[in-house]
């Protein structure tokens, strides 16, 4: 386990690459076209976020406020939240369709991320285009910090980050559990100076896989993972960005009531 990251993880790579393989003792000669590169998930990366992008802004135009300032979201905001979550799992399992899954994920999740951004937005205005340039921002620290080794991802590193994700995710499912029965847990909503603390724990746990999937993307590329793999990484760095960015939101929300 050297990310949380569903789809960006070694067995992931290791067996794209080894289904890649020609069989032992024949020759497999490809060129570059025939691998992934970098080059080629850049690429990938940049028209899931556009996809991502442009299901935001439908999103965000689907809620609608009264004249008496109360909200409204969109009947099908729940049925993109379940199709989203069975896009992701299709991918995960089949990552051969990652060519496909991964731009049609990037823009039901972008519907769903508009429509959040737009209640927060109506709320706290400003909000959002605070939170897109920070996770721009934090994002590019992070390919700098890891493009210059500033940070190595040494396997130390690898279980802190992972052992911290773990804990968010079932300090995350704890509390979902809580609210079904009508109680909560204060660290996550609370403005408070721990509340606070907390969110900003998050945000550098979200900030640091950044770092993992950099290094299993580079890994892949090295091991000549097959062509498909550059959308499944993709695929894998908007599940994380996205995530950046809720975080992100969440954190400024609480400023903002400080």
């Amino acid at each position: 386990m050297r990310t949380m990251n569903p789809a960006l993880n070694d067995s992931t790579f290791e067996k794209a690459a080894a289904d890649w393989a020609p069989p032992s003792g024949q020759p497999h000669l490809v060129d570059d076209s025939e691998r992934m590169t970098f080059s080629g998930t850049l690429t990938a990366t940049a028209v899931c976020l556009t996809v991502l992008a442009a299901g935001a802004v439908v999103g965000w135009m689907s809620v609608e406020q009264d004249a008496a300032g109360n909200t409204s979201l969109p009947g099908w905001l729940f049925i993109a939240l379940l199709g989203g979550l069975g896009i992701a799992i299709l991918t995960i399992v089949k990552p051969p369709f990652a060519r496909f899954t991964a731009p049609l994920y990037s823009g039901v999740q972008g519907l769903v991320v508009g429509a959040i951004s737009a209640v927060y937005n109506i709320q706290y205005e400003g909000i959002v285009l605070q939170a897109v340039g920070l996770t721009a921002a934090v994002a590019a620290v992070m390919v700098f910090l890891y493009a210059t080794r500033i940070i190595e991802v040494t396997q130390k590193l690898r279980m802190m980050i992972v052992a911290a994700t773990a804990g968010i995710a079932l300090f995350y499912l704890v509390g979902m559990v809580i609210r079904l029965f009508g109680g909560d847990i204060p660290l996550v909503h609370d403005t408070g100076t721990l509340g606070i603390l907390f969110s900003l724990f998050v945000v550098g746990v979200a900030a640091f896989n950044l770092l993992l999937d950099f290094d299993l993307i580079e890994n892949g590329v090295k091991a000549g993972a097959p062509p498909y793999m550059e959308w499944y990484a993709a695929f894998g760095l908007v599940v994380t960005l996205v995530w950046l960015y809720l975080e992100m939101l969440r954190l400024l929300a609480k400023l903002r009531e400080r």
